[in-house]
Order: C-alpha cells, then sequence, then structure tokens
C-alpha cells in the first residue's frame, strides 16, 4: 500500500504541502488568533512541538505577495471556517524572523547570526524600494540588507521594517519571531547573558511595544523569560504557556489525532504503545502528545513493524540545565528523582517566569525549568493559602522515563567517577573488605537507584566506579553475554592480583547475607576462574557482593 511520505524534519509549511506530506491539521490556530485579537502573542512549548511548523502556516496564509497561496489550504479546516476568517487571507504584509541560528560561542557572533536573519528578511522585502514613497528610506534600508549598519540600526530594524511595509502595502505588519529565547539560553552558558539579553530587549521593544504599524506578533519559544529582563512594559503581551486552557490542541498531537495517524497507516495495533511512550504531556487540561517522537517511530514502524520504541526527543532538546540539576542535587533532591523514575509524583512551588541569571539561586527554578520544557508533566494544582500555586509532577510517559533511566544516571555515575577511588582502590586488591565496603557504599549514597532492572543498575553502577582504574583491566562479562563472572579486573602483570566480582540484589534486606554466600558459591561452581588460571594469574581474589537499595555487603572467598 501506497502511504504519504512522513515531514520529518519539514518546517516549511508550503514545502509540506507541495511534496505532499502527511500534514495534521493545525491551521484553526489561524482562526483563535483572530478571534482572541491579542496585541502580541507569545506561545511557549517544549521542543519539537510544531512550533516553527505553525510559524511557517502563518506566514503562507497572512502575508500579501504576488503569488496565491490559497491552494495550499484547500480542504484543511481554516478554509471551512467561513469568510470572516478567509478574508484575511493574503492580506498583510509579514516580517519574519527565526533567531535559531543565534547559538553562537560569543556575543559578536551570534550578533552577526541575528544581523544576516534581519537582512535576509530585508532582502525578501527588497521589492517595496521601485515604489517612489520610499525613496526617503532607501538608503537606511540598504544599509541594513548589505549588513553596512551599525548596532542602533539593528536595534530597531523590525520598528523601521515593519513602517516601510506599512506605507509600501497601506496595511498594518504582522511581526512572527520564532525561537526567541534560543540566543538568551546559549548566551547564559557561554557567558555573556546581559550583552545578548540587552540586545533582544531593544530589538522587541522598539517593534512590539509602541509600533503604530503592527497589526499582530507571534513569538515562539520554549520558556517564558522574566518580563522584567526581556519584556519591560509590554503591557500587550499575551502570554501562552502549558498551563493555559487557550490554544492547547494546536501543539503537539490529540488523542484523536494519533488515533487518525495510525488508521491512515494501518498501524492500530501500535496505538497503545505509542500512547505509553509519546502521550503524556498537559497543556491546558488537554492531553497531548510528543509530535516529533510519534511521526518518528511511524516512520520506523514502516520499515520495520516489529520495532521498539525509541526515545527520539532525547536527542533535540537542552539538557544542560537538567544536568546542572544533577550535579547540584542534595539527598532530598536525590530521592525525588528516585520517586520520579518509580513513576509517582512530587509537589512543587511553579512560577512562570524565569530569569537565567537566577536559576542557579534555588532547586525550584530548576523543576520549573524541566516541567516548561517538557521533562515533567502536570498531574494536579494546589493554590496554598497566600494563593502560590503547587504543581504535583510526574514523568510524562516511557520515552522520558528513559531519558531519566540512561541519561540522569549516566550524569551521576559521571558525577561519582571523577572522585579520588583510590583508597576503594586499594582496599580491593588487599582484601579490605571494610573499607571496600564503606567506600562502594558512600558512593551509592551519592547516585540514585529505582526498584526496576536493578541488576543492571548496580552492574553499570560498579562498573562505572571502577572504570577509572587505568592501569588495570576491567571488563564485564555480562556485557559480552557468555554467561561468566559479572566483572573482573586483570593486573598488567600475571605476578600481581586478578579480581572477580559477583553481584547479586535482594529484594529483602534479611537475604543479604545470604546473597553474598551465593555469589562466592557460584564463582566456584561455575568455575569463573578457570579463564584467568590459564593466562598464567595464580593470585585470584574472588568477591561476592550483595546489594539492598542504597546498602551493600560485600564479602571475600578465603583461601
Amino acid at each position: 500500500m501506497e502511504y504519504k511520505a512522513l515531514p520529518i524534519g519539514i518546517d516549511n509549511f508550503e514545502k509540506l504541502i507541495t511534496r505532499d506530506y502527511y500534514y495534521i491539521d493545525k491551521t484553526l490556530l489561524i482562526k483563535d488568533l483572530l478571534d482572541n485579537k491579542s496585541d502580541v502573542n507569545l506561545f511557549t512549548r517544549p521542543r519539537r512541538f510544531g512550533k516553527t511548523l505553525n510559524m511557517s502556516m502563518l506566514l503562507y496564509y497572512f502575508e500579501k505577495t504576488d503569488k496565491d497561496n490559497s491552494y495550499l489550504f484547500e480542504n484543511l479546516n481554516i478554509l471551512k471556517a467561513g469568510e470572516k476568517y478567509t478574508s484575511h487571507m493574503g492580506q498583510y504584509p509579514v516580517i519574519n524572523l527565526s533567531l535559531k541560528s543565534a547559538k553562537q560561542p560569543n556575543f559578536e557572533l551570534a550578533y552577526i547570526s541575528i544581523k544576516r536573519r534581519i537582512a535576509e528578511e530585508y532582502k525578501r522585502h527588497e521589492y517595496i524600494l521601485k515604489s517612489e514613497e520610499l525613496k526617503d528610506e532607501n538608503e537606511r534600508f540598504l544599509k541594513i540588507l548589505r549588513e553596512q549598519g551599525d548596532e542602533g540600526d539593528y536595534i530597531d530594524s523590525l520598528f523601521f521594517l515593519s513602517k516601510c511595509l506599512e506605507k509600501y502595502h497601506k496595511k498594518k505588519t504582522i511581526i512572527l519571531i520564532d525561537e526567541y529565547d534560543v540566543p538568551l539560553e546559549n548566551s547564559f552558558f557561554e557567558g555573556f547573558y546581559d550583552r545578548m539579553i540587552a540586545f533582544i530587549r531593544s530589538l522587541f521593544e522598539s517593534a512590539l511595544k509602541t509600533n503604530s504599524s503592527l497589526e499582530f506578533g507571534v513569538i515562539t519559544g520554549c520558556l517564558r523569560i522574566s518580563k522584567e529582563s526581556i519584556f519591560t512594559g509590554l503591557n500587550n503581551l499575551n502570554i501562552i504557556s502549558i498551563l493555559n486552557e487557550r490554544y492547547a490542541e494546536h501543539f503537539g498531537f490529540t488523542d484523536d489525532e494519533v488515533k487518525k495517524i495510525t488508521s491512515d497507516y494501518n498501524l492500530d495495533s501500535k496505538y497503545e504503545l505509542i500512547k505509553n511512550w509519546y502521550n503524556g504531556y498537559i497543556f491546558g487540561s488537554t492531553n497531548v502528545y510528543n509530535p516529533w517522537s510519534v511521526i518518528k517511530y511511524i516512520y520506523d514502524l514502516l520499515a520495520n513493524i516489529n520495532t521498539f520504541p525509541s526515545s527520539y526527543w532525547a536527542n533535540t532538546s537542552s539538557n544542560s540545565i537538567v544536568r546542572s540539576l544533577i550535579e547540584k542535587a542534595d539527598s532530598v533532591t536525590k530521592r525525588e528523582i528516585e520517586l520520579l523514575i518509580e513513576g509517582k509524583t512530587i509537589e512543587k512551588k511553579v512560577h512562570e517566569d524565569i530569569t537565567y541569571d537566577e536559576i542557579y539561586d534555588s532547586i525550584d527554578s530548576l523543576w520549573n525549568f524541566m516541567f516548561f520544557t517538557g521533562y515533567l508533566k502536570k498531574v494536579d494544582v494546589r493554590i496554598s493559602e497566600t494563593n502560590q500555586k503547587y504543581l504535583s509532577l510526574k514523568i510524562p510517559n516511557e520515552e522520558v522515563k528513559y531519558i531519566f533511566r540512561t541519561k540522569i544516571l549516566k550524569w551521576f555515575h559521571d558525577k561519582v567517577k571523577v572522585k579520588d577511588l583510590s583508597k576503594m582502590y586499594e582496599a580491593i586488591f588487599n582484601k579490605d573488605t571494610k573499607t571496600f565496603q564503606e567506600e562502594l557504599s558512600n558512593m551509592l549514597q551519592q547516585t540514585i537507584s529505582f526498584n526496576d532492572a536493578y541488576e543492571n543498575f548496580y552492574h553499570g553502577f560498579t562498573l562505572g566506579v571502577l572504570g577509572n582504574m587505568h592501569d588495570k583491566i576491567v571488563k564485564s562479562n555480562r556485557e559480552a553475554g557468555n554467561g561468566r563472572s559479572d566483572i573482573f579486573i586483570k593486573s598488567l602483570s600475571i605476578f600481581k592480583p586478578a579480581i572477580i566480582l559477583e553481584l547479586k540484589v535482594c529484594d529483602n534486606p534479611k537475604d543479604i547475607l545470604k546473597k553474598c554466600d551465593e555469589a562466592l558459591q557460584q564463582i566456584e561452581k561455575n568455575k569463573y576462574d578457570a579463564d584467568l588460571k590459564e593466562e598464567g594469574y595464580e593470585n585470584i581474589i574472588k568477591y561476592g557482593i550483595a546489594f539492598y537499595r542504597k546498602d551493600c555487603i560485600i564479602k571475600v572467598k578465603e583461601d
């Protein structure tokens, strides 16, 4: 059966329609924007939730050009909405600016990147210079187009362009700004936040604050950056975050939309699996799926119906701030992460304004960041007596749970690995089980654990702890799948000791000593030392290690 191509990475609306890609109709966003009549709309949604494609759709719908774009909207919902809405099609000059390329290592390069995007937008509207009415603006317009203006020229370049466009078209201008917070987040990590925020604030204020040539504006990003830092005095700003009821169904896929996709591609049997992995976001009170991951998984299923779901979103989202949450985590935060991985909820104070320069002031800011960028979902809301909003938060689905269990676990292991473990290493080779046990237990306290997949967790943890023995060979037979000892350590010289470690996990604390003995018996029974003896090692130390949650008992085989 011939299926429509899936739009992986396609965020240009014209390309998506003209090349007949599969499209989930989000055109009623246009109706809602026209009905709600807000001056400036800021949509904040997690990455890969369709913001850029929606902005492209708005451009092709509203922009007045020589070319009639109405064919792009044939059979789509907005054309069925009536003349009240279709009368706006192709009627406005539109400024369209994306700031995603401003992710640069210093302010100079980020500024050049923004300057170029502005110059490209001027180039797109170069036709207006043919008008006699704009001859006074000609010189300034060309200076910006040729990237020859100074910072002052670019600070009010959107304002100036909207004035020129209104003069030419005799219609007010729509301004679209996509990924507005990319330069801000990047500049924070690269160390030039103050310079960048001053530039972006000036750019936005002139274009959006008191601009009589503005019809309306739409801005998108992942986070609502506090009004004080960037939208100072922008009283006409309507902020639509994931907590808002309005516009909830326009970003991401609803349940009905996912059912339609699975039906259209004859994959109804995979609906429940898709739901477990990619559903679970709550925007307002609407249940939403991650659209990027749904499309990617369906694409993979069409190649092989038995494909298991993957965490496609893990590689698309900025993890820097989440990693810093891990690095700042105290024992309470670690326990909260463990509870989340176990499927439980935690309650946190929520505030929608985030300023990057305050993000490290409290761990609450970091939880807020994780909520608004899609790592956690809202389960419930509680308003305190002082009108403070508290959210019950939970991991939304299997995809994000996988990110917690792999990336976040790895960051904890990385943190452990940089510690000085020489005392533990010495104890292992000296058969000092007391010190070995104390040091390993201490490391366990500093990481996180979770209730399922325990064997693999402890195996990976122990292997990570031993990984810094630079003058030894540390190997995991479990990973080789050959049914031999869990971990062995070999000295480079056969005249020095070799170590065998067998790990066991207990469900009951009373079994911990018994499990230790079982591990040692298994080494003997299965002759795990045979290969080492064959290689010439004579001094072979055998350890049985039993784990129960954050505790361990270690026994050594006495010859």
